[in-house]
């Protein structure tokens, strides 16, 4: 399992899953904080499963993600 999640985007995911939960246990819908999770996990491990097939990755340093 390459790592395939940057610096910047790890950030994103941490803001966008904290918020998340929060939205979700403030409106007590913990579908929407479970799912909050999903973001925050990926950032931890630096790996998402959706940009695999897509053929992104944003941890890239100098020319490291050029696709040939």
């Amino acid at each position: 399992m390459t790592k395939n999640v940057g610096g910047i985007d790890k950030i994103l995911r941490v803001i966008v899953g904290l918020a998340l939960i929060a939205y979700g246990v403030l409106n007590e819908n913990f579908l929407i904080a479970g799912v909050g999770i999903i973001p925050i996990f990926t950032a931890i491990i630096g790996w998402c499963p959706l940009y695999c097939p897509l053929g992104i990755k944003t941890n890239c340093s100098d020319d490291s993600c050029k696709t040939e």
